[in-house]
């Protein structure tokens, strides 16, 4: 399709729709002053696109037989290796379908999005191929990545393989599931708000959210620059260190990225051991509104433990974390009331990224009724401040990140790490059929008051599995650093994994 200068009664319509009154002269002038515009885009739309591809054609997988999709964690199959023997050398890995692979379709969990096929790797993707992994699939995620449960998918709930009925949590999570279950060996999962960790803690696996823009999130779907982060999610931690070696490190395409560090060997962590390592119990962790006694019991009988590994235990109190979620709301609100607006595209300064998918991705206005009911409500109220208090709270809660981030820092200056539930309760119950639109939209943000604030602050953070429900459901401990320290992260969780005798597959 070439691009088509405006007419003049398009042109009269995108004036009226902004409030602008232009008078036929006035119109007139400015179709005038357009023909330059129209010149352009004419020629942006005839050049090549320079996007790095896949390097071969590929098959556009499969979509997998249910009684090979038990738990509903894949979205499609697929077999893609290169000619490489690298460090993930007879490794499989599953891919969040809200990471681009060329080649294969994405839907990040929407039905308005079901038939877009990126013909472009994120850089994750390309990484990873290069280091000898196999991609065998994209696992199904929550609709456009933004719920903390597992039941707002277009292609149907994604269930727990621990409790039947119950959440295996968001929004990666048919990639926690299928690391869960033994389908794959490692997967890579994408975490605005907690949507690594989430499901890593229902599912009891391991899964780490890196410091901000330490791995590139070139070629991924996101909510903010702000808060968008892309990483590793595993049966163990060794996995896990490894995965995140390969992904690290920058591209020179996404501006979330500082120039001021580098990636070190992850997995060498374990050789360093935890011995005199400072770990701060966050007091407000714990005990909150919403939270279940038993996992707050597990993760304190956890940290009572660490001390037999030569780690220093205190508790601290951080009296922003209890309302630092709270906080952070406009960024999230407005972050996609912007998204959604500008057809999925956010700022990004020379970026990668399927161009076709934006006119796509702006079919979800007469759609409007798919939408699961925690995303409308977000549309709506995002519009609503958009259009009474334009950029003032979300300026404002930019300023308060900062201050966030310096409270959580202080503590990290006398402490290495900090410790607290990864999630207040562990997995909850599938709204069933009968389940009012508010319990819908409660089952998608109830659990995210401990993972939300530190992407926001960007600091590392990982989930490790220590212990369970009376009833068999995963409850999951976090650990929080120092930014682009990941690699005491892995210390500790080397140190807690191997004292509880970790899965070695």
């Amino acid at each position: 399709m070439s691009f088509k200068k405006p007419t003049r009664d398009q042109m009269r319509a995108v004036a009226d729709g902004l409030g602008i009154d232009l008078s036929d002269d006035e119109l007139t002038g400015y179709l005038d002053r357009m023909e330059g515009f129209s010149r352009a885009y004419a020629l942006v739309d005839e050049a090549p696109d320079p996007a790095p591809g896949a390097g071969h054609r590929r098959s556009p997988g499969r979509r997998p037989r249910p009684a090979e999709n038990r738990y509903n964690a894949w979205f499609v199959k697929t077999s893609i290796r290169e000619e490489y023997h690298g460090r993930l050398a007879g490794k499989t890995l599953a891919v969040k379908d809200s990471i681009c692979v060329a080649g294969l379709p994405m839907m990040n969990g929407a039905s308005f999005l079901e038939g877009a096929v990126p013909d472009v790797d994120a850089t994750v993707v390309t990484r990873a191929l290069h280091a000898g992994a196999e991609i065998v699939g994209k696992t199904n995620c929550e609709f456009l990545s933004l719920s903390g449960g597992s039941h707002t998918c277009a292609n149907g709930p994604v269930i727990n393989p621990h409790k039947e009925g119950y959440s295996a949590g968001g929004s990666s999570s048919g990639s926690a599931v299928a690391v869960a279950v033994g389908d794959v060996g490692m997967a890579l999962g994408c975490d605005q708000a907690g949507s690594i960790r989430v499901p890593a803690a229902w599912c009891g696996i391991v899964g780490l959210k890196p410091s901000h823009g330490l791995v590139p999130y070139t070629g991924i779907l996101g909510v903010d620059p702000v808060v968008d982060h892309c990483g590793p999610m595993t049966r163990n931690v060794d996995g896990n260190a490894l995965l995140l070696e390969v992904v690290a490190g920058r591209d020179g395409m996404d501006p979330r990225q500082p120039g001021s560090w580098q990636p070190v060997k992850y997995t060498r962590a374990r050789r360093a051991g935890a011995k005199g390592l400072r770990v701060a119990v966050v007091k407000e962790g714990f005990g909150q509104r919403n939270a279940e006694a038993e996992v707050d019991e597990r993760v304190r009988a956890a940290a009572d433990a660490l001390p037999g590994l030569g780690i220093h235990v205190e508790e601290v109190s951080v009296p922003v974390h209890e309302r630092a979620w709270l906080l952070a709301q406009p960024i999230y609100v407005e972050g996609l009331a912007h998204s959604m607006a500008e057809c999925g595209l956010m700022p990004d300064a020379e970026g990668l990224g399927p161009s076709s998918l934006a006119e796509q991705f702006a079919t979800w206005r007469p759609r409007w009724r798919e939408l699961p009911e925690n995303l409308m409500a977000l549309i709506l109220f995002g519009g609503f401040v958009r259009s009474r208090h334009p950029g003032r709270y979300y300026v404002k809660a930019q300023h308060l990140r900062r201050t966030i981030r310096r409270a959580y820092d202080e503590v990290l200056s006398e402490y290495d790490l900090l410790l607290m539930p990864t999630t207040p309760m562990a997995a909850t119950p599938l709204p069933g059929p009968d389940a009012d639109p508010a319990e819908h939209s409660r089952r998608a943000h109830e659990m995210l008051t401990n993972t939300g604030p530190f992407d926001v602050t960007g600091h590392p953070a990982i989930t490790l599995p220590c212990g369970a429900t009376a009833d068999g459901r995963p409850v999951g401990l976090m650990l929080v650093g120092r930014h682009f320290e990941e690699a005491t992260l892995y210390r500790a969780a080397y140190a807690f994994e191997g004292a509880r005798a970790p899965r070695t597959d």
